[in-house]
């Protein structure tokens, strides 16, 4: 008797756990598309615009906006690491059910991102102003408008560090569909500003600079009224936690070093291009910027939903699931974008002629390059997010930071001794390889993470689809001629050949069987 109730006991746990993984499965899909709906409309609206901002401003001034604005940037590699903080807390405390230090996270946050702010605002008027009039190359009759360009992206930024709080609250109760209508409203705003553009009679780069900042600005109003409204820890008080505020800073000054190394990347390689070759190609880098952005768009929409559950599956103590979120994340956000990006690859010249008229030179280099870096880093979100669950990041970011620092000095290297601008993107290629592979060895004893798994679970598949789903499209392209019939059959080959690859050696007999079940559940839906 004893015996039958202790199964019934198990049965009944069982049952338990499989019903709230099949919930949380649900949320995850639910929430991924709910991200995807709202990239769709984004992605088509910011090619949109970015076509006519180009063509409005001109090749030079487009240029001269993505260098002075993203150089801004660099200042905020301090709110950088303290997002990923307050990202990782929330979703920890919201793991363990803790209602009341989940409040007193979110109002540390908010007193530590108001003295980032502070700081943001301090570097960017001295140090910064300093080195936009004596170390960027700027055209002199456009010296005035770069200047409103400059402090305009300053109050942008200090806007934006202060709704990072509220954006992490709605990720962590995994709100998409919320965060997903805010960003559509902010792309429509963003589409009303190029229509501003053209019909405007005045200076155009310090017009576009001014709206963007108020953009911002409704933006953070809009994401602090529905927080406040839904969830009751953002409601701000006048508190002061000493042991947590030292605790999320020292967290975050771990990774202020990963996110130092982030910002030397990414705005340090732009300055270095404007450096050495000037605001036209500082131009070709922002508009594949925007390609990039438009296609990882997908895979950081899926990353976005995973996210939470990593950590929160972490602090529940389920460090088995935690593992194969992980896994899973890795795998299907590269083949996310390998469906993507493989068409795009081979037809960038076609692409970027319908899409802008006039390409500016190196541009379709500058496509290929950093969409195949995309893939590659595509893979380092998950195992990021697992060791940050763990809050044991000191060796982790020391090890694969000091890597990323690498990447600027030896591009200025390559570019001192003559490469060309696309040197820049092999040097970034070759160091996030290296890096990736350092973070696969670092995670092995924060999170009890098999590299065997890995290997057999991830690594190995990718690289089988990679390979095969390659041949196909490439004998397309290469046997025909440059024409709307070879683009129509490379990207329905492309397509057909990665899905192909991911079904028949990129899923596992389990994920096979989950996929053709919620495709006759969907087909159901849609007979009714």
């Amino acid at each position: 008797m004893a015996l039958r109730l202790i199964e019934g006991r198990r049965a009944n746990a069982s049952a338990d756990i499989m019903q709230a993984t099949s919930d949380t499965n649900k949320r995850i899909a639910k929430n991924t598309l709910a991200l995807y709906a709202r990239m769709l409309f984004t992605m088509a609206v910011s090619l949109y615009t970015s076509r006519v901002v180009l063509a409005t401003l001109g090749v030079d001034d487009f240029g001269l906006y993505n260098v002075v604005g993203g150089f801004v940037a660099m200042f905020s590699f301090f709110n950088a690491a303290m997002s990923s903080a307050t990202q990782r807390y929330m979703n920890f405390e919201l793991g363990r059910g803790d209602a009341e230090r989940l409040g007193r996270v979110f109002c540390t946050s908010m007193n530590i991102h108001a003295l980032i702010s502070l700081l943001v605002l301090a570097l960017s008027e001295t140090v910064g102003l300093w080195f936009v009039y004596t170390q960027l190359s700027i055209p002199a009759d456009r010296f005035t408008a770069a200047l409103w360009v400059y402090h305009s992206s300053v109050l942008a930024t200090v806007v934006m560090v202060m709704s990072i709080p509220y954006n992490a609250a709605i990720i962590a109760h995994e709100r998409m569909g919320a965060f997903a209508y805010i960003s559509v409203l902010e792309v429509v705003l963003k589409l009303l500003i190029v229509y501003l553009l053209v019909a405007a009679d005045v200076d155009k780069l310090k017009l576009y600079a001014v709206l963007m900042l108020l953009v911002q600005l409704l933006v953070r109003v809009i994401y602090g009224r529905y927080s406040g409204r839904h969830f009751a820890e953002t409601r701000y008080r006048r508190m002061w936690d000493g042991p947590l505020f030292r605790e999320m800073t020292a967290f975050a000054g771990w990774n202020l070093f990963g996110n130092i190394a982030a910002v030397a990347f990414t705005q340090g390689l732009n300055v270095l291009l404007n450096m050495f070759f000037g605001p036209a190609v500082n131009a070709a880098r922002g508009i594949a910027v925007q390609v990039q952005n438009a296609i990882k768009g997908f895979c950081v929409n899926f990353q976005t939903a995973l996210n939470p559950q990593i950590t929160k599956s972490y602090a529940a103590g389920d460090t088995a699931y935690m593992h194969s979120l992980v896994f899973t994340s890795s795998k299907f956000s590269y083949f996310l974008l390998l469906m993507l990006s493989l068409p795009v690859m081979l037809e960038t010249p076609v692409i970027l002629g319908w899409w802008l008229g006039t390409v500016p030179a190196h541009t379709v280099a500058f496509v290929r390059y950093i969409l195949v870096i995309s893939m590659v880093d595509s893979l380092a979100n998950p195992l990021i997010q697992a060791a940050s669950a763990t809050g044991r990041i000191r060796r982790y970011q020391a090890v694969v930071g000091t890597m990323l620092v690498c990447i600027l000095p030896v591009a200025y290297v390559a570019l001192k001794l003559g490469a060309p601008p696309e040197g820049v993107f092999v040097v970034q290629l070759a160091v996030f390889c290296v890096a990736q592979l350092a973070r696969i060895w670092m995670l092995r004893p924060l999170v009890s993470l098999s590299l065997r798994a890995y290997l057999r679970k991830t690594a190995w598949p990718i690289c089988c689809v990679s390979a095969v789903s390659l041949v196909v499209p490439l004998a397309v392209y290469v046997s025909l001629q440059p024409s709307a019939v070879r683009f129509v059959v490379v990207c329905a080959s492309s397509a057909l050949s990665v899905a192909a690859s991911v079904y028949s050696i990129g899923l596992t007999q389990g994920e096979r069987t989950f996929l053709i079940d919620r495709v006759k559940a969907a087909v159901r839906k849609v007979r009714r």
